[in-house]
């Protein structure tokens, strides 16, 4: 097993949902690591998900954007940067269709750049070829859609994106694999299914249905919700790229899951029963969210409203991750509804910290 000790990393993206969900979990587990984020704040960069560390100089915050080579390749530099792990990306499908140039200046050409100060800093520019690791944070997006009874995604799926975030994933796992390949790079992937918990942006399912609930607004569901995803705690994803990172060989790709198969409408449904409980329980909450017409009282599925479906929305994702499990020994060890009920309590607890979210951007 290959052993990669970072002694100063560079985290892209690391005021977004899973990248700052990252910073925390690195900054807990290796206190004597030099940290530097990196983040352009577009509408999902939230500075305020790291701003406890910026403050107890736990870290360093640059920002900045990714596509600006010359200044990546002095952070390198200037911070003896060994690491790269590498958020920074736009993701939101339903933006993805509306305004895909974004996505590939973003998710395409701003890897690629990152990519050429890395190899600049650490190949060319440096005799003995510094020890480095750069990681590349991707979807189980890249690899299309599956059947109801087909196998689950292996590293070996082909890949068959069907929207322009997908694919503009799938080009960057390109790039980043060929960096490897060409110029002796030393990179690895990860492929990962849908994410939750703290600080996810309000756009994506569970955040929107949670905040809608507590807004009673309608909870919008696409086409007949028996669209399929593989949930992933934030944190079990964080600890799966701390382990690919310290542990892997370069060169090599994981698919990283929950083992948690859900349709959206048994997501939507279990949210509201969660909810629901949580009224019944404490009945304030209603005064401290709600508007002054709140009428859920228990029956918080009354706002499930089905909506029109996506253009080329996925039937099903699934992840294989026996690979991950074989060989780093890393495996989800979390019961989901315990986690989801975290999530809730976690976004009852930072009312806050969402509301304000709720008017940047287009929440759909």
């Amino acid at each position: 097993m290959s052993e990669h000790n970072p002694q100063s990393i560079l985290i892209t993206g690391g005021a977004g949902f899973i990248g700052s969900n990252f910073v925390h979990h690195w900054v807990k587990l290796h206190p004597h690591c030099n940290v530097l984020v990196l983040d352009a704040l577009t509408y999902a960069g939230n500075l305020n998900n790291i701003s406890g560390l910026i403050e107890r100089h736990k870290i360093k915050f640059v920002h900045a954007n990714i596509n600006e080579q010359a200044h990546v390749e002095s952070l390198l530099k200037d911070n003896q940067i060994d690491t790269i792990v590498h958020f920074a990306a736009e993701s939101h499908v339903d933006r993805s269709i509306d305004t895909p140039d974004e996505f590939i200046q973003t998710n395409v050409v701003g890897t690629l750049s990152l990519l050429k100060a890395a190899k600049h800093v650490w190949l060319d520019a440096s005799p003995t070829k510094t020890k480095h690791r750069f990681h590349h944070v991707s979807t189980d997006e890249v690899y299309g859609s599956l059947s109801p009874n087909e196998p689950a995604f292996t590293e070996q799926h082909q890949y068959q994106p069907n929207s322009p975030y997908a694919a503009s994933k799938a080009a960057s796992d390109h790039l980043v694999r060929s960096y490897h390949e060409t110029y002796g790079l030393n990179t690895t992937i990860s492929n990962c299914s849908n994410n939750y918990g703290p600080y996810h942006f309000p756009e994506k399912l569970i955040p929107l249905v949670i905040t809608n609930i507590l807004h009673n607004k309608p909870i919008p569901v696409y086409g007949d919700g028996q669209q399929v995803r593989d949930w992933l705690y934030v944190d079990e994803h964080c600890s799966a790229i701390d382990r690919i990172v310290r542990q892997a060989p370069a060169g090599e790709i994981y698919n990283v899951g929950g083992n948690n198969e859900q349709t959206n409408i048994d997501i939507v449904n279990l949210i509201c029963k969660m909810m629901n409980n949580k009224f019944a329980v404490d009945p304030t909450l209603a005064n401290k969210f709600a508007p002054a017409d709140f009428a859920i009282k228990g029956t918080s599925e009354q706002l499930i409203t089905f909506v029109e479906d996506r253009l080329g929305h996925d039937r099903r994702y699934a992840i294989n991750a026996d690979k991950i499990k074989n060989t780093l020994g890393f495996a989800p060890q979390k019961h989901f509804e315990l986690l989801l009920e975290n999530t809730i309590d976690w976004y009852l607890d930072n009312k806050n910290w969402w509301e304000k979210l709720l008017h940047t951007g287009s929440l759909i």
